[in-house]
């Protein structure tokens, strides 16, 4: 005769480490980014929250700017949570001056501004397109439509938005009007060759990539590769940062270089150093799409 009790038994799944652990991973990872005072324990305290909260650390980093006595970590989470009861935890055993956020790892949605050089951007598409980018890329904006072409080919609306005849808070309307329905997690200028005004930037602080063809503060304004090669330079790089209300001095993401010497003409300059700015643009992008890079100041900690 079977019991009741194991004829149950044996008409369910047992509960074990492996079934929990199967269950959390179909659950979407969250990522803990912390940004407080150090002091002592932190770690200890951060980690034991999150164990309290039954949450599988899978990474986790840490950083100490000991001038400014702040500490960052960013810690990836697995399992089901209960956010504003995780950190209301957090906050008690954070010091007081502490800004910590929780979001959601994943694809970002992007969308791209350029004006009529392509490099960047097909880089960009080629990536996302064949899984080298963590992205989605909702659209891409030109202020000429010499791109719309490219861009077609992956199945990506292009909206063009001509600037001529129009003042520049005329011409970032217009833009705002196409950017915004499309609800990006951060944009990036492959190359768009136009200055922000605040007014646009402040819509998406710290969300708006750009791609520096030098070394800031090297060689900013025209012709950057012909200053290069009048200085006569021994390595040409590229800068990849976020865009600020101060030209091409907002927080620096991600830099390369490659070497050069007396036989490189300015114009294969340019054409290696354009090699190295898509290089390191997508570099950027995936790390902002990681949620790996935290802005404090107009510095970047990147995990």
């Amino acid at each position: 005769m079977t019991s009741k009790a194991q004829s149950t038994s044996s008409n369910s799944t047992p509960l074990t480490s492996a079934s929990i652990n199967d269950a959390n991973s179909e659950l979407p990872r969250k990522v803990l980014i912390t940004d407080c005072e150090d002091a002592k324990g932190l770690i200890a305290k951060i980690t034991g929250v999150c164990f309290e909260h039954q949450l599988n650390i899978i990474k986790n980093k840490e950083f100490v700017d000991r001038q400014n006595n702040r500490f960052y970590m960013r810690t990836e989470l697995e399992g089901q949570l209960d956010q504003p009861r995780l950190l209301e935890a957090l906050e008690r055993v954070l010091p007081d001056d502490n800004h910590i956020k929780l979001v959601t790892a994943g694809r970002k949605r992007v969308v791209i501004l350029v004006t009529k050089e392509a490099h960047c951007l097909g880089d960009i598409l080629m990536k996302a397109s064949y899984g080298g980018l963590d992205v989605d890329i909702a659209a891409v904006v030109g202020n000429y439509p010499d791109l719309a072409q490219l861009v077609e080919k992956f199945d990506i609306p292009f909206h063009w938005v001509d600037h001529q005849g129009l003042s520049r808070e005329e011409h970032e309307q217009a833009m705002l009007e196409v950017i915004n329905p499309h609800q990006a997690d951060y944009l990036v200028l492959a190359k768009f060759m136009r200055i922000l005004t605040p007014k646009f930037v402040s819509q998406y602080e710290n969300r708006i990539l750009n791609i520096h063809h030098s070394f800031l503060p090297a060689f900013i304004g025209a012709s950057p590769y012909q200053q290069a090669w009048d200085r006569g330079v021994k390595i040409i790089g590229a800068t990849a940062h976020f865009v600020n209300d101060c030209l091409d001095e907002g927080p620096i993401i991600e830099q390369g270089v490659i070497a050069v010497d007396h036989s490189y003409s300015a114009q294969d300059l340019a054409l290696n150093g354009r090699d190295v700015e898509k290089r390191v643009l997508s570099k950027a992008l995936q790390l902002v799409s990681n949620d790996k890079v935290l802005v404090y100041g107009n510095k970047t900690v990147v995990f």
